[in-house]
């Protein structure tokens, strides 16, 4: 149905609905909300405390715009009951075209209300006139051309009541998970009556649209899965019997997890798992039980770490649970003889289990027999690397591990190509690490903190995003901070650590720190995984703001690893709201599947077609705010609706038709 036929839409306002790629009703219902004005309760200013995000409504007496200042503004003056507001919008200068003198209704964050009256910084705005509504939640659209809110609003709803958009999930599989109907999920979605109205039109239209993706991607590849070539002949109580040298008993996570790996190598196809725990849920142990699994049955397995200590670490634990087997560390810095005995060992099938760095997908490591493959802490890797391991052998199986997914990660769900065990257990002894951003003025009781922890023999992780620092100073660098602490902290034993240290300098400084025989230890990254050293209890993260949230999940887990109450410090080299948003995900959270969350509604669903980690997974769906479970129903729904029991002719039709663009991407 053509836009023309809404009322008020003239072919003007329809080319404006072009530059937004909107040419149907059908496409209009889909132009999602990207925020919503709280209008459930207007707030006076005498009212409103610092930093409150309220509805108000002054009148504009003066606007003032300044175009040649460093920071270009547009300015209002207004008054409430003799209470003098100040609005003001920076790089913002066609909010003047906006202004008038009049009532406007005011939405955004009260700030410096210190006796001097108050100021929002960049609020949203609408008229206030005869149709102004003052309750509910309001929703607030992209825009382009010479559209406004109230065009686009009166838009939808007059699309709503044209248009019908059928759910193309199969009538049975809806009744069964008792689904909202989808067209009522638009109208929630379109005009809520609460917040929770919000949340399940979201996540129900999400939900619809991966379930379409999801099979696409099916049908695209022709529902093809490889086959197994490895056969498994571990028995259950053989493998109970491994995972009884352990001296813990596995939490349900754990042996969910395990039953997961046993029955996809029992399947006919070969296993492609994502393996996610929080830090300290298990996963290694999990990972040892498919180890086990393979070598059991006569074949070889590998694991991949991203760092030598981490490998090391890993090789030490697989000799003490695999003492009747063969095993084996392969680095770069591994001294070339021994390179060559255990690349032979490894071709001639005498050594059954390989752990290493990059060195093990280098192309003269050949196995005779691989067939499970571990990519541990995955995030590290990029996505080539993870699939020449995997090649090692034919038909192998890949088990890749995560403390947090990245949003690749779960984009990569859609393909078909990943099953997901999840370890959702809260690590066994281990506190809450508290996290707190931390202004400049308290840097100097930050190190006061620090050193007397010290005194306690307590210690402490500081890192840096860079080795040196940036042109403009913003960036503080390891070299320059290993000195600035050496003088602000002279009684404690610092130690510096950074990737262009060779490999066995970093090991013996990471074993020293583990020994105690420093307090602190200044790095970049490196430290990201790493030993376990369980009496470090604070970790200090400069330019906290240019890390990623996976990153920053990872460097807090170095710490609060042992009995010692913990804790993590952001400091912020560039203070911006977009900055403190994303810090405070970290602030607020140790839960590493909301950070994920976080994480994917922040930085998007990453380009799944590709290589890249991140970006916008659909332009159509960008806005919706959904839980990140909505992603893992959809695809069990799409598996669910492909399972034989119904007729998916109608669905294959429709998920190809949709995302016929995808084709020449998926099969290449």
């Amino acid at each position: 149905m053509q836009l023309t036929s809404l009322k008020f839409v003239s072919e003007k306002r329809e080319r404006d609905f072009n530059k937004l790629n909107i040419y149907t009703c059908e496409e209009l219902v889909r132009h999602y909300p990207r925020d919503y004005l709280d209008l459930s309760r207007v707030t006076l200013l005498k009212d409103a405390y610092h930093n409150d995000i309220i509805l108000t409504l002054c009148e504009v007496l003066n606007v003032e715009v300044n175009r040649y200042s460093r920071r270009p503004f547009v300015k209002a003056l207004c008054q409430q009951n003799g209470c003098i507001f100040t609005a003001i919008w920076f790089n913002q200068m066609y909010m003047a075209n906006k202004l008038d003198r009049g009532e406007y209704l005011f939405y955004g964050r009260v700030q410096n209300k210190y006796g001097r009256g108050c100021q929002m910084v960049n609020p949203q705005i609408e008229r206030a006139d005869r149709n102004s509504v003052l309750k509910g939640l309001i929703p607030v659209y992209p825009l382009s051309g010479s559209l406004t809110q109230g065009i686009v609003r009166t838009a939808v709803r007059q699309a709503l009541k044209k248009v019908a958009l059928p759910s193309h999930i199969p009538a049975p599989i809806q009744k069964k998970y008792n689904l909202l109907p989808l067209s009522e999920a638009y109208i929630k979605l379109h005009c809520p009556q609460s917040k929770d109205d919000i949340a399940k039109g979201s996540a129900r239209i999400a939900l619809e649209e991966y379930f379409l993706l999801i099979s696409a991607f099916k049908v695209i590849k022709g529902g093809r899965d490889d086959a197994r070539l490895n056969a498994y002949s571990v028995t259950e109580n053989e493998l109970n019997s491994f995972i009884s040298r352990y001296q813990f008993e596995f939490t349900e996570g754990q042996k969910s997890a395990v039953k997961s790996i046993f029955d996809c190598v029992h399947s006919p196809h070969k296993m492609n798992m994502l393996l996610q725990g929080d830090v300290g849920s298990g996963k290694t142990a999990v990972a040892f039980a498919g180890i086990y699994m393979a070598v059991k049955s006569g074949y070889q397995a590998v694991m991949l770490a991203p760092t030598e200590v981490l490998a090391r670490q890993n090789g030490e634990l697989l000799k003490k649970y695999f003492p009747d087997y063969e095993t084996a560390v392969l680095t770069g810095s591994t001294p070339a003889a021994e390179k060559r005995e255990i690349k032979k060992a490894v071709a001639d099938g005498r050594c059954s289990i390989l752990c290493g760095t990059h060195a093990v997908i280098q192309g003269d490591v050949a196995f005779k027999n691989l067939a499970f493959a571990v990519c541990d802490e995955q995030h590290r890797f990029g996505v080539a690397q993870r699939s020449s391991l995997s090649e090692k052998g034919d038909g192998c199986d890949v088990l890749i591990m995560s403390a947090t997914p990245i949003p690749r990660t779960l984009s990569l769900i859609f393909y078909g190509d990943l099953d997901v065990a999840t370890i959702k257990d809260k690590p066994r002894s281990r506190q809450d690490i508290t996290t707190s951003i931390i202004p400049e003025r308290k840097y100097g009781d930050m190190y006061k903190y620090i050193s007397g922890q010290a005194g306690l023999g307590n210690q402490t992780y500081f890192v840096c995003p860079k080795i040196e620092g940036d042109d403009e100073g913003t960036v503080m660098s390891v070299t320059e901070l290993f000195e600035d602490l050496k003088a602000k902290m002279p009684k404690v034993r610092i130690a510096l650590l950074h990737g262009k240290m060779k490999d066995r300098q970093k090991n013996e400084i990471m074993q020293a720190f583990k020994n105690k025989e420093f307090d602190c230890i200044v790095s970049t990254t490196v430290i990201e995984v790493g030993v376990d050293v369980p009496n470090a209890t604070v970790m200090v993260i400069y330019n906290a703001e240019r890390f990623g949230l996976s990153q920053l999940h990872q460097l807090r887990g170095r710490v609060g690893r042992g009995d010692k109450k913990s804790y993590c410090f952001l400091l912020m080299g560039a203070d911006s709201e977009e900055a403190r948003e994303r810090l405070s995900v970290i602030k607020n959270s140790n839960d590493g599947f909301e950070i994920a969350e976080a994480d994917l509604k922040l930085r998007g669903g990453g380009d799944f077609m590709g290589t890249r980690q991140s970006g916008k997974i659909l332009s159509e769906i960008k806005n919706l705010k959904f839980p990140v479970e909505t992603v893992f129903t959809a695809k069990a729904l799409s598996d669910e609706a492909f399972s034989g029991a119904f007729d998916t002719a109608e669905l294959m039709r429709i998920a190809a038709e949709k995302y016929e663009s995808l084709k020449d991407v998926v099969l290449n």
